[in-house]
């Protein structure tokens, strides 16, 4: 696959539609022509500690930050068209449509790929599990900020570069 947008969410609880931070890394001929990270006022407006034990971020970083709608009103024209990859793309495209819902806009069908089963199938038992980081170590990206939407987006755009 040479043209995709790899995408990542971190959310503020656990609602799905609760995003409180995205970012996308578009690809294009196999190389990385684009990126967009935002903040979002997460929706129900409260934090699970045990997220922001994941993500680092609470209230003081999202309490000013746009809501949802405005954010993707500049993502959704860098990724018309293309495919969107996600890292265990069952969580990722569950917030969208969960946040689409929430704010009654209709949601294109979107195509997803995930590298979490594209790592499955091409690494198997070689690794000793296949999240993120070790997936990303497995196909040659240093990881370094790992939960920070858009360092995962770009580890996420590796991988599917390598397999899918």
């Amino acid at each position: 696959m040479n043209n995709f947008a790899a995408i990542d969410f971190e959310t503020a609880n656990e609602c799905p539609s609760s995003v409180c931070s995205v970012g996308v890394v578009v690809v294009r001929g196999g190389e990385i022509v684009d990126s967009f990270y935002s903040l979002i006022h997460p929706e129900p407006e409260y934090y699970q500690w045990f997220c922001q034990r994941v993500h680092g971020l609470g209230p003081c970083d999202t309490d000013e930050a746009p809501v949802f709608p405005y954010v993707w009103e500049k993502i959704a024209p860098m990724i018309e068209d293309l495919p969107l990859v996600a890292h265990n793309a069952r969580f990722d495209e569950g917030c969208l449509k969960a946040v689409h819902r929430v704010y009654q806009m209709d949601y294109p069908d979107y195509r997803f790929y995930d590298t979490l089963l594209a790592s499955r199938r091409h690494f198997g038992c070689r690794l000793p599990n296949h999240q993120l980081q070790t997936v990303s170590a497995a196909c040659g990206f240093d990881l370094q900020h790992h939960h920070h939407a858009l360092a995962d987006a770009e580890a996420c755009a590796h991988i599917a570069k390598l397999l899918l």
